[in-house]
């Protein structure tokens, strides 16, 4: 990994062949993908904090609903 540069000492980003950017953790694994740089670099970082927060942890939440008349 000499070769990519690390941002926020945490993260690097790259361009995929199909033009979109992706994040990768230091351990080379994927964490956001986005359609420009500077929204991947910015996605991440706030994806990183919300995993430090424990925020992410917050999935018990589920949506019930009925629908009426015809579809």
């Amino acid at each position: 990994m000499s070769d990519k540069q690390l941002i926020d000492e945490a993260f690097y980003v790259e361009q995929s062949p199909w033009k979109t950017w992706r994040s990768y953790d230091k351990n080379g694994n994927p964490l956001v993908t986005s359609l420009t740089e500077e929204y991947c670099v910015s996605a991440t970082r706030q994806y990183l904090k919300w995993k430090q927060d424990g925020s992410l942890n917050d999935v018990g939440v589920s949506y019930e609903g009925t629908v009426g008349g015809k579809l």
